[in-house]
């Protein structure tokens, strides 16, 4: 009798151990310096989805996001979304005849917002009054095939943006297998200058100034590595750089430090079971100063896990923090523990930050409730010390994260 009851009590000791250790995996997202949602809104376009690619803290404590509604290639328009500080709507805008429109970046200007993307598979600039999102100007150029701009900034002699020519999958918002290139403008978006980078990056992204000096990132070609290079005001290489390992690295956020560092993030399947993000931190003259990729911070079979970063802002510790949405593309492996009804197919809205030498501050996803999907897409600083966060969730969502 004895021997009868030892085997099923013995089985019971080892599942409650077994709950034990998956109960440790599921808080490895409990960081207690973590900061809190705030509060949380979204936006619709008028397509049956919108999907943002960045998000500006403005100078009067709003924000404005931009992206497209619809779907490419037939459907997508051009969406620009202004709110208050508290995530109330003031305007919205539309740009575009139905088809493959993108909304990729904007800036901040005294009196105005200016953004970049394309109409018609050709590179534009649009600028915005603020008060209302009344048209000011629209230029739109062809560089070659089907183009656009991802980014762009103000110099004292005009515009510089950058983005790609020739693109092979016109359909894909993210890497679309063209040709890096970068675009020299007057103050009204009318090109002067440009020239092919795809020596460097065949997809430039990000576009920042130093010091009277150009830094661009991106995905190298056929998306292999990150791709960093510096340029004078004028568009000639100072020096160019890759970072990465033995797999496909994927770039596709950059900012500067208050020093000149540079801060790069992505996702990578280099040395991990499957996308984690990945950042670099490196100095003015390339070097890179550390490497730290991060993931699967909700404890499940990391090879089922994609974690992929998009945007990353630089903290005044010389630290930075990234934006990621974390989930599972394969549909079908569960969460074993926890009373949420949270589950691996659910996607959460990814944070990370990093402190000066690169190690994990904290983690933290932030999710929209059981069976709702959240993606981070892009991040900003905001004024309080805090970060606004644009969520994919089928429309413009703004999440703001309170101070950290």
């Amino acid at each position: 009798m004895e021997k009868k009851y030892y085997i099923p009590i013995l089985a019971i000791l080892i599942i409650l151990l077994g709950c034990k250790k998956v109960n440790v995996d599921c808080n490895m997202n409990d960081y207690p310096n973590a900061p809190a949602i705030e509060w949380s809104t979204g936006v619709n376009g008028s397509g049956e989805e919108s999907h943002g690619h960045q998000i500006l803290s403005c100078s009067d404590g709003g924000f404005l996001q931009i992206g497209e509604t619809g779907f490419i290639p037939n459907s997508a328009k051009i969406l620009v979304v202004k709110t208050d500080e508290n995530g109330s709507l003031i305007w919205k805008k539309e740009f575009g005849d139905e088809g493959n429109n993108l909304g990729n970046s904007v800036i901040e200007t005294p009196y105005s917002y200016m953004i970049c993307g394309a109409l018609n598979e050709n590179s534009t600039v649009i600028k915005l009054n603020k008060l209302d999102g009344s048209l000011l100007f629209k230029e739109t150029t062809n560089n070659g095939g089907n183009d656009a701009y991802e980014d762009l900034i103000l110099t004292s002699t005009g515009i510089v943006a950058i983005g790609y020519v020739n693109a092979e999958d016109h359909t894909n918002t993210f890497y679309t297998g063209g040709e890096g290139y970068i675009s020299f403008l007057d103050s009204n978006g009318i090109k002067k200058d440009g020239k092919n980078i795809n020596q460097y990056v065949s997809q430039a992204y990000r576009i920042e100034t130093f010091n009277n000096e150009l830094y661009i990132s991106g995905l190298t070609e056929n998306a292999n590595d990150y791709g960093l290079v510096k340029m004078d005001s004028i568009g000639n290489i100072i020096w160019n750089k890759k970072y990465g390992g033995s797999s496909a690295d994927h770039c596709f956020g950059m900012d500067l430090g208050v020093d000149g560092s540079v801060f790069l993030t992505g996702h990578t399947l280099s040395g991990t079971e499957n996308w984690d993000t990945y950042t670099i931190k490196i100095n003015s003259s390339g070097s890179q100063i550390w490497e730290t990729k991060a993931g699967n911070p909700r404890g499940f079979k990391p090879k089922f896990i994609h974690d992929e970063a998009w945007g990353v802002k630089s903290t005044s510790d010389g630290g930075c923090i990234i934006v990621a949405g974390t989930g599972d593309e394969y549909g079908r492996y569960k969460r074993r523990c926890g009373s949420d009804g949270d589950n691996s197919n659910t996607w959460h809205i990814y944070l990370v930050k990093f402190n000066s030498i690169g190690n994990i501050e904290w983690q933290k996803t932030y999710g929209g409730g059981k069976g709702i999907d959240w993606a981070g897409e892009a991040i900003d600083l905001t004024s309080d010390g805090g970060v606004i966060v644009a969520l994919d969730n089928g429309k413009f969502g703004f999440v703001k994260i309170e101070p950290f």
